[in-house]
């Protein structure tokens, strides 16, 4: 990939550390006897995130076909995320209201707030569809900040919370949950959830043991490791499908496949919120790290980053978020992929600001997808990841279109 130029104490980084002459680099006046200093510990945390900014802005943060828009000013920040608060309240109203069953919005209204008299839709909206679209939106919040940090951490665009092989994971582990009958009478509640989410750790420990070289793990390493792992165990599904013989799995099996939200429940929520809460609040904690990345990894070393540390660190914690995620929700792809880059046509990509917009968008994308699946050929439900799919892919063709053409990470 060719190194894009970066302004000021961004362009320093990218040029060699050790030469006082490189391009980009001021030519240092005399310094007094003895040892000079190291980069990272004369800079301090003030001005290497100083450095972090600016260089994320050089690199990520040209108008046009190099990249995403330049970062927001607090204005504009500030507008975006409440016109995502506004639509996503709009969206949450609107999947309670829309269905086989359309309730009128006055109705909906009354029943959220708790001022509705007894009425025939009460159950419908608070048993049946609220849970289901507040699991859409804890799940597409959840895979987009995820998508967000892996496009960072492996610095490919085209990365996306799948890349990793989880999402295959927890449908072979669902999938040995049926056919070999673990649970008894409480399969769907307890062990199915139970062995995706099983099944998904196996796969991260799994791609986490075959990207590791030594003591060191890429981004390339990761992504070759996680499309290895995920066509494994698509195989062994498959495999458990057809040696089984018994074809009243195969619809269950399909949900894990295709992903859906129609089995959601109170009590499915709480697991994956907290995951949320406390994913998010450890990911926005590490944004200044995650922004040295996007440097590069010589300039984040330089930086005072241990680059292979902290990415096998954030690995772990996205995985798990992700496994989460997928063991009530099962497969829902490329929301991961497209929200982010949403994101950061808003935004910019700075990752205080990405990650909680991300966050919001993935919520609102889930919603009115899931919302699609249920009204575009009802009373008929579609599984959700099947039009997230039919979205993702040509999304995914056009990134990878413009990668070939030249544009950075």
């Amino acid at each position: 990939m060719t190194a894009t130029p970066l302004p000021n104490a961004g362009a320093a980084e990218d040029a060699n550390p050790k030469d006082p002459t490189a391009p980009g680099r001021t030519r240092p006046g005399p310094t007094p006897s003895g040892p000079a200093p190291s980069g990272p510990a004369s800079s301090g945390p003030a001005s290497s995130a100083a450095v972090a900014a600016t260089a994320v802005a050089g690199r990520f943060g040209r108008a046009g076909r190099g990249g995403p828009p330049a970062p927001a000013g607090p204005g504009r920040y500030l507008l975006v995320l409440g016109g995502l608060v506004a639509a996503l309240a709009v969206a949450v109203v609107a999947g309670v209201a829309l269905g086989s069953v359309r309730i009128p919005v006055g109705d909906v209204v009354e029943i959220l707030t708790g001022r509705a008299a007894p009425s025939p839709y009460r159950t419908i909206v608070l048993d049946v569809r609220l849970p289901r679209v507040l699991l859409g939106a804890i799940v597409g919040a959840g895979l987009a900040v995820v998508g967000a940090v892996l496009q960072a951490l492996v610095r490919n665009r085209l990365a996306d919370p799948f890349l990793l092989g989880i999402s295959s994971g927890a449908s072979t582990g669902a999938v040995l949950v049926l056919v070999l009958g673990i649970g008894g009478g409480i399969t769907t509640t307890v062990a199915l959830p139970a062995g995706a989410f099983a099944g998904a750790l196996l796969a991260l420990v799994l791609v986490y043991a075959l990207a590791r070289h030594g003591s060191t793990m890429t981004g390339s390493r990761l992504v070759l490791a996680g499309v290895a792992v995920s066509y494994i165990l698509s195989a062994l599904t498959t495999l458990l499908l057809v040696l089984a013989g018994r074809p009243e799995h195969f619809q269950e099996a399909m949900f894990w496949s295709l992903g859906g939200l129609g089995s959601a429940r109170w009590d499915m929520l709480a697991l994956p919120a907290a995951v949320l809460v406390l994913g998010v609040a450890a990911l926005l904690t590490l944004a200044r790290p995650l922004d040295l990345l996007l440097v590069g990894e010589e300039g984040a070393t330089v930086l005072g980053l241990d680059t292979a540390r902290f990415r096998a660190a954030v690995f772990v914690l996205a995985s798990l978020v992700t496994a989460v995620m997928v063991s009530v929700s099962g497969a829902v792809g490329f929301v991961g992929l497209m929200v982010p880059h949403a994101a950061r046509m808003a935004v910019g990509a700075p990752h205080r600001r990405l990650l909680p917009v991300a966050a919001l968008g993935g919520a609102l994308a889930l919603i009115l997808a899931d919302l699609a699946a249920r009204t575009a050929a009802a009373p008929q439900d579609i599984p959700v990841g099947v039009l997230t799919a039919l979205t993702g892919g040509p999304f995914f063709l056009w990134l990878m279109r413009r990668r070939a053409e030249g544009s950075p990470v």
